[in-house]
């Protein structure tokens, strides 16, 4: 905890007027300063800063406080990051009370250590920018794209040229270890007694910085100009980049999500930078993840109401059910969260450049509420016309009804979904919160009280009489005997395992490997029917949230959620057969492209499964026991 005595001599020492006009223009008016207001639109200057009192207020939308308060309402700073930064423009030292010596001075190791990767970056984006004036081909790209030079130097667009050691000439040594630390050059492994020959990360690649609230850059995202594989490649993690917490965009777009209301969530950097060219600026991307409970958290520091923008493809509906499951645990009744849907077609950058900003926006404005889209998600590949639908649907919504926190919106969701399953709301708050439903009257329990509709009560059936057989009846041991001299097949004690079988169980027990995998290839995963793309479903969410995870971490949280029985079942199958795996990366592979070749061959064993479906399993099973000398 900081003690309030060094806050108050901070506060002291600083001059507000210094501090808010690094961000905001400020004219001198009498005793005060004044500017446009950093928090809502104006035209005429309504923001007072006042460097007697040391204070900033606005009488256009009626925000105030002081330097420290600035700082975390116009960067996003948290209290301790405002004051740090206060800090050390002044020389002063934060005192740590609750830290040991050694604690501080690692502490004090590690800010020295990313300030120093921030100039490093900060080096490569200005090289980068300075490259893309003195490329045409670059420059004509991003006209092709519709981007003007303002827009492109707004957000600091550049361009990393084609050579393998361009970077050379930028910095003053090209062995600067920092070059690899900071994702801008790397290492490949070199054979003993040889020197490893580094090259740059980026080549012939639109370069799009990635800056955090305070306006660092942290880290970049590269396009390819033409065609080539990966379209996007960002820079790894490092101590200063983290792409789980950081969004493309937030920076450049706080403005403007203070006067819209609102931030729009989507799912690439020319998506925000189109958006922005036709005067949407309000729009973030995650950094080609997922969107993750801290994207979430992050955003509601900005905003109370946040949009998030999805393909219509399967990719992108999949793509929003792992954002409505991050942003239920944040979502209350004082907050908003919709969803949007373009056309297959489309996404933000085509379809804003193709129909114009006013039809993007009669999109926002009729993007689907977090309710609705919860209820959606549970209903996926439900009948809602059976109980069996009903029943599903409730057993999928439950688990995203729980990552609500309590509050007004979750009772009212409960209702919602208690009316969709057609239950009575008490009867499913009993069953989800464990409190007593309303006691039915001894007239129903017995049956004897009138239906809901009115009708007189159905009279209890009763036997007639005692049951007696017909006929020859042998007793237990003629049927025990029987049994038991029958012969029993020979053969493996398990069915053979089909090529969805392996591919469920190999993602499972290696779940790294799933970001091996192209999209179309997890789509082609997501539609396996029945309990193998439940499963694959379940680990998506599972490593959005949590990252891989060894197999006994995924095995714990299948149990969990209901899903450790087909899970263990696939495991056990495979361990029966004896079989000890040496390739897990190539088997996948194997069993994924079975999938492709032949998708109904390659469906669960079952009964569904045909004579020539079996007949290719035990062929594939014979070639896998070859493989692995395990014996009939």
């Amino acid at each position: 905890m900081i003690p309030q005595g060094f806050i108050q001599d901070l506060l002291a020492r600083v001059d507000i007027v210094d501090v808010v006009g690094r961000h905001v223009e400020l004219k001198k008016a009498g005793a005060n300063h004044k500017g446009l207001c950093p928090f809502h639109g104006e035209k005429s200057p309504s923001f007072n800063v006042n460097s007697v009192r040391q204070t900033y207020h606005c009488f256009g939308c009626g925000v105030h406080g002081n330097a420290i308060g600035f700082l975390m309402e116009h960067t996003g700073a948290n209290f301790v990051e405002a004051v740090e930064d206060l800090a050390q423009q002044v020389g002063m030292v934060v005192p740590q009370d609750e830290r040991n010596p050694e604690q501080r001075e690692r502490a004090k190791a590690e800010k020295q250590k990313q300030q120093s990767l921030t100039d490093v970056l900060a080096r490569a984006a200005g090289y980068y920018k300075d490259q893309l004036r003195h490329s045409d081909r670059a420059i004509r790209y991003l006209k092709g794209r519709g981007l003007t030079g303002q827009i492109a130097a707004r957000f600091g667009l550049g361009y990393a040229p084609e050579g393998w050691r361009s970077l050379a000439s930028g910095f003053p040594s090209y062995d600067d270890p920092q070059l690899v630390e900071s994702g801008l050059v790397i290492t490949p492994e070199a054979e003993p007694g040889q020197d490893a020959k580094r090259y740059d990360r980026f080549r012939d690649r639109i370069m799009f910085p990635i800056r955090n609230v305070q306006g660092e850059v942290i880290g970049f995202g590269g396009r390819v100009l033409d065609k080539g594989e990966p379209k996007y490649l960002n820079s790894p993690e490092t101590p200063v980049f983290v792409k789980g917490r950081e969004l493309y965009g937030l920076f450049e777009g706080r403005q403007a999500i203070r006067q819209r209301g609102h931030v729009l969530v989507v799912e690439g950097y020319m998506d925000v930078v189109a958006l922005a060219q036709h005067g949407i600026g309000n729009a973030v991307a995650t950094l080609g993840t997922a969107c993750t409970p801290d994207h979430v958290h992050k955003l509601f520091r900005h905003t109370e109401s946040v949009v998030f923008s999805f393909d219509g493809d399967a990719a992108g509906r999949r793509a929003a059910s792992r954002a409505l499951e991050a942003a239920l645990p944040h979502a209350t009744e004082t907050r908003t969260v919709r969803f949007l849907f373009l056309p297959p077609e489309h996404d933000p950058d085509s379809y804003v450049r193709e129909l114009g900003a006013e039809a993007f926006e009669r999109c926002i404005e009729q993007a689907v509420p977090l309710s609705r889209q919860l209820v959606a998600v549970a209903g996926e590949g439900c009948d809602l016309g059976t109980p069996e639908g009903r029943a599903r649907m409730l057993k999928q919504a439950r688990p995203l009804w729980n990552l609500l926190p309590d509050s007004l919106l979750r009772r009212q969701l409960l209702g919602e979904l208690a009316r969709q399953g057609q239950m009575p709301e008490a009867e499913l708050q009993s069953l989800w919160l464990g409190e007593s439903a309303p006691a039915a009257s001894p007239a129903d329990q017995a049956g004897h009280g009138p239906d809901s509709a009115g009708a007189p009560p159905k009279r209890e059936w009763k036997p007639k009489g005692e049951w007696k057989p017909k006929g020859e009846w042998k007793g237990k041991g003629d049927w025990k005997s029987r049994r038991d001299a029958e012969p029993r097949p020979e053969g493996p004690r398990v069915l053979p395992a089909t090529a969805a079988d392996n591919a469920t169980r190999l993602l499972l027990q290696h779940s790294e490997l799933w970001e091996t995998l192209p999209e179309e290839d997890r789509a082609l995963l997501h539609e396996l029917p029945g309990q193998h793309g439940e499963l694959v479903h379940w680990l998506e969410r599972h490593l959005t949230h949590h990252g891989a995870s060894p197999w006994a971490v995924v095995q714990a949280g299948l149990t969990a959620d209901g899903l450790g029985e087909p899970a263990n079942r696939l495991a056990r199958s495979f361990q029966e057969l004896g079989i000890e795996e040496s390739d897990p990366a190539g088997d996948l592979h194997r069993a994924v492209s079975a999938l492709r070749v032949n998708r109904p061959a390659a469906l669960p064993s079952g009964t569904s499964a045909t004579e020539d479906d079996r007949r290719r399993a035990l062929e594939a099973l014979a070639r896998l026991r070859e493989r692995h000398g395990v014996g009939r």
